[in-house]
């Protein structure tokens, strides 16, 4: 296991180099990184699905969050923007500033929306899965769900991410429901979501980088996804019949294929945007202003991945 010290402590992560010999390795190729979801995850969904996959033709990064898997849990700082800054902090530190290819899950891609928003010209690519956006109806979602109280906020925290939790053995479930308890009840995490700033059109039309994104047919954010297909100027949007917000493990092999595809036509693509950088390290992510949709050329598509299995 690999950590970095950073402000709040140690930050657990793992390299994942590809063999500068390897056949499909192209060098010069960005860093494809994988962001978790939140509260009831690590870097385990990712390590034992796609990540070792991906670094047969590319170097991968995984990590855990801060207050998530052996990353150190501190009692605050856990706004949409600490978590842009750590990953910023990490990647700076592990692998240059380079492009990188973001690839998230949930929360996970809310994080890579926000990444992509504070450094364009950082970003080659970005995958989605399930992907959540910091707008009002999310924030209102998380704060009905956990401003719950005792027993019954606990059987929710247990609801909420029983998919998660039931790909892990008993052990490793019960421990992750207990993270999760922690991390509603011990932390500021729901205060921090409660004073995040929203990213708004403007912001999501200004990333250039190419967006590939996938959601359950049935997901109750599938509007979300819509969303993204409408604004963001690149977005292929896939939607998967009969999957929900946990199709990630509803239909695994499924998505793993269809990230591996993704990830690779963006590393054949091998472009980062070419605007100028809207780095945002000092500022609130919310007060990003946008510039219209980049480029005339920019087009998206929905396609919906039938029962079958054919994309």
């Amino acid at each position: 296991m690999s950590f970095l010290n950073v402000g709040f402590g140690s930050m657990h992560y793992q390299l994942l180099e590809c063999k500068p010999d390897a056949e499909a390795f192209t060098p010069g190729s960005p860093t494809v990184v994988f962001i978790h979801g939140l509260i009831m995850d690590n870097l385990s969904s990712w390590f034992f699905t796609v990540a070792n996959p991906v670094a047969q033709f590319a170097n991968a990064l995984v990590y855990d969050m801060r207050g998530h898997g052996f990353t150190d849990r501190p009692p605050t700082g856990y706004g949409i923007s600490d978590h842009v800054q750590d990953l910023k902090r990490l990647v700076s530190e592990v692998v240059g500033d380079g492009p990188l290819i973001l690839v998230g899950n949930s929360f996970g891609g809310l994080i890579a929306l926000n990444y992509a928003a504070s450094y364009r010209d950082q970003v080659a690519g970005i995958v989605l899965i399930d992907a959540q956006v910091n707008d009002e109806a999310w924030k209102a979602q998380m704060l009905a769900s956990f401003s719950l109280q005792g027993e019954e906020r606990d059987q929710m925290v247990v609801n909420q991410f029983q998919n998660w939790a039931g790909r892990n053995s008993k052990r490793k479930s019960n421990k992750l429901v207990e993270n999760a308890k922690d991390l509603v009840h011990r932390t500021s995490l729901m205060d921090d979501i409660r004073n995040d700033p929203f990213l708004d059109d403007d912001v999501l039309g200004s990333i250039p980088a190419h967006c590939f994104a996938i959601y359950g047919g049935e997901s109750d954010i599938l509007s979300t996804a819509h969303r993204l297909e409408r604004v963001l100027p690149n977005c292929d949007l896939e939607v998967v019949d009969g999957s929900t917000h946990s199709v990630l493990w509803e239909q695994t092999e499924r998505v793993k294929a269809w990230i591996l595809d993704s990830i690779q036509t963006l590393i054949a693509e091998g472009t980062v945007g070419s605007e100028p950088s809207r780095s945002t390290s000092d500022v609130a992510l919310g007060a990003l202003t946008g510039d219209g949709k980049a480029g005339a050329h920019s087009f998206s598509s929905a396609r919906t991945v039938n029962e079958s299995g054919v994309y």
